[in-house]
């Protein structure tokens, strides 16, 4: 019985981009995945090669597969481009942005047993874009923040789903009501609301900037955050800061019927093809990936093989205080697996 082959669009990426994603897909052919991969282009890579950041044909591949994995992508800066990442998530509705958080031995982080899940509302809030608007003498700028109830509710009903499923016992709210009454009070509001329809998870709300106090003061006190999009994308980076930083954190962006996983982190240009690069963050997302599509298996296998390379400081990249490369880690890893 041959079952149907997945098919996987792959976005390589800028700067250690390719590095990272191969060694992803080596890996997941390692652990027998069979999965098609069709690549695609985004970024300064796109650019160059078909003078747009994110072509048609990448959307079209994106859409047709329903699952993609991306590694670093660069926008220029300040040249009237818009965020990559933020077009793909409103292009697909990628509402949710999943980033868990978890220590590895060997890490040197300041924290151990740090096992946290952020969910960021992706699409609305500071990030939807509406309304930015600079004055003509450029002494006064404003943007628009929007949430509706049916984007709030969402984003809170994902995050219980996903605490129930993993089994895991609370759920944080994270929000400004108290100062931005209208926006954060709405958010506020369908938290409580959507609360009482799980009784057997533990919730509780905390105020944006004292979260931002007790996670570095207690983090042990937190297992799922759920807040709007600026507060999750500041607190995501806060968390993985726990843990050895943006190289050991993954991220899922989830939509009704696609997704897409991602390294995190920048596309590091001033390291690109010198073998230096720390695969682990889009291993990490790679494992995300097959979680989504009930693969949990072998994105257990793979994340015991990771675990041991980085807990026995085997071939370990110089960030993870090693003195190997991108190439010799992931030969570490596959050897494991």
């Amino acid at each position: 019985m041959n079952p149907t082959q997945q098919s996987i669009t792959v976005i390589r990426g800028d700067g250690i981009g390719p590095d990272i994603i191969d060694a992803a897909t080596k890996i997941l052919d390692k652990v027998g995945c069979n999965f098609k991969y069709e690549y695609a282009d985004a970024g300064l890579m796109a650019l160059e090669n078909h003078g747009e950041l994110l072509p048609q044909e990448t959307l079209d591949l994106i859409a047709k597969n329903k699952v993609a994995l991306k590694g670093p992508l660069t926008t220029p800066v300040g040249e009237g481009f818009t965020s990559i990442n933020v077009s793909l998530r409103k292009q697909f509705k990628l509402y949710a942005n999943l980033r868990p958080v978890l220590s590895f031995k060997g890490t040197k982080a300041r924290y151990e047993d740090i096992d946290i899940i952020t969910v960021r509302e992706n699409t609305q809030g500071m990030y939807s874009g509406l309304g930015q608007v600079v004055s003509e003498d450029g002494n006064e700028a404003e943007a628009t923040s929007i949430i509706t109830r049916e984007g709030a509710e969402k984003i809170l009903v994902f995050a219980y789903e996903l605490a129930r499923r993993e089994g895991r016992k609370k759920i944080t709210a994270v929000h400004k009501a108290n100062i931005l009454k209208s926006t954060s009070g709405l958010f506020l509001k369908v938290a409580r609301e959507v609360a009482e329809r799980y009784p057997d998870i533990k919730s509780e709300e905390m105020i944006v900037d004292n979260c931002c106090m007790q996670l570095v003061m207690n983090p042990h006190q937190f297992d799922v955050i759920v807040t709007t999009n600026l507060f999750g994308d500041i607190i995501s980076d806060l968390c993985a800061g726990l843990v050895g930083g943006l190289g050991m954190a993954p991220g899922a962006n989830i939509g009704e019927d696609c997704a897409i996983f991602e390294a995190v982190h920048g596309s590091a240009p001033d390291i690109a093809g010198m073998n230096l690069a720390n695969p682990t963050s889009v291993i990490l997302a790679s494992i995300q990936m097959l979680e989504y599509l009930d693969m949990a298996d072998k994105a257990e296998r793979i994340r015991a093989a990771l675990k041991d390379v980085i807990e026995s400081g085997d071939r370990t990249t110089r960030d993870l205080g090693g003195e190997s490369g991108t190439t010799e880690f992931t030969e570490a890893v596959l050897e494991r697996l």
